[in-house]
């Protein structure tokens, strides 16, 4: 009998944030933005690349948790993303894996859609994956999703009153 298994999932999150589409879109788009709300954030990271561009790449590897058995660093993380699509300041499509240790937890196609709404934008990222094995959940990644979503509207947040301060 295999312990292989698979767990197939669509989600949609959707949210408005209090800056134009552009701005919004550079988030994503350049990398000393989005680090600000989305990759590693710790001394645990191995690096942090972005080549924002359709067939670019994105990557990032961390490892979180106590040192384990036999010297083990504890356990790393890695994220590969590539993008399929992109149209400035309306849409992001991209493909990612990720990996727990050595072991696929997930593969997913992600398409982020910006429109603009009244005093901002209207951002509606779904997800499709594949859960490889229970080393991961829809549900899980759905609510980490949400969590880095909202650490997104906190750095827009951060930037704008950065933005304002420096006109003073």
């Amino acid at each position: 009998m295999s312990d292989r298994s698979t767990e197939h999932s669509t989600f949609v999150i959707e949210r408005t944030y209090d800056a134009d589409p552009a701005r919004v879109f550079d988030a994503w788009a350049r990398k000393e933005a989005k680090l600000t709300w989305f990759g590693p954030k710790d001394n645990a990271s191995e690096g942090y690349e972005l080549d924002f561009r359709i067939g670019g790449q994105e990557r990032f590897a961390v490892t979180l948790g106590a040192p384990g058995p036999a010297g083990s660093a504890g356990t790393r993380y890695t994220y590969i993303a590539t993008y399929q699509d992109i149209v400035a300041d309306q849409r992001i499509v991209y493909t990612y894996e990720m990996y727990k240790d050595d072991d696929r937890i997930s593969v997913s196609v992600s398409t982020v859609e910006l429109l603009a709404a009244e005093g901002g934008t209207a951002l509606a990222y779904t997800e499709q994956g594949v859960f490889l094995d229970g080393h991961d959940t829809a549900a899980a990644r759905e609510h980490g999703t949400r969590e880095i979503l909202e650490t997104l509207a906190t750095a827009l947040a951060d930037a704008q009153g950065a933005q304002g301060a420096g006109r003073a």
